[in-house]
């Protein structure tokens, strides 16, 4: 799939009927290729599981002795910004879960909703439901879905650790996604 979008993204801006729509926020661009709009999103994910008010929760622990704690689930309603610092700009939430799914290393599974509440995408989300493989500097996950500007989403997140606190496990990600729904 990553193939077919690359080459479509080339075909279109190798013949200049690429037609980019006007955006009303700096986190994401949308370009109509006539056929499809293909949506570039460039965001940070911050999941506090310390402190008081934590926006990842324990809800299942496994009794098995596994690297990473296979088993465990976690219940998520991290904020999405614009940049790295917590304080920047709200633009949604990642809603789901996620879950040690592999034995032998960090493998989480994750099935989220990424809502927005920005500009344009306001009330538009699309859902993720991909393996992650924690450990890797970036990770490709899977998006299969969406509602709003998002309808009959498909397409892919890259995410990279931009910062973790291994002693209480809170992160920040960065993420770019790419996304294609018909016109």
């Amino acid at each position: 799939m990553v193939k077919l979008m690359v080459t479509i993204l080339l075909f279109f801006l190798a013949t200049g009927a690429w037609a980019q729509s006007s955006d009303d926020v700096s986190w994401a661009k949308r370009a109509d290729t006539g056929s499809q709009v293909v949506t570039t999103m460039q965001f940070y994910f911050h999941d506090t599981l310390s402190g008081r008010n934590p926006s990842a929760v324990k809800v299942a622990q496994s009794s098995t002795n596994s690297l990473g704690g296979f088993g465990n689930l976690m219940m998520i309603d991290d904020p999405l910004t614009v940049g790295p610092d917590k304080n920047s700009k709200l633009i949604g939430h990642a809603r789901g879960m996620y879950g040690q799914a592999a034995q032998n290393d960090l493998g989480l599974i994750m099935v989220l909703n990424y809502g927005f509440i920005d500009g344009m995408y306001k009330d538009s989300s699309f859902s993720l439901l991909s393996l992650n493989p924690a450990m890797q500097t970036v990770r490709e996950m899977a998006i299969v879905g969406g509602t709003g500007l998002f309808r009959l989403a498909r397409g892919y997140a890259l995410a990279q650790t931009y910062w973790i606190d291994p002693t209480t496990g809170d992160a920040i990600v960065g993420y770019n996604v790419t996304i294609a729904t018909y016109i």
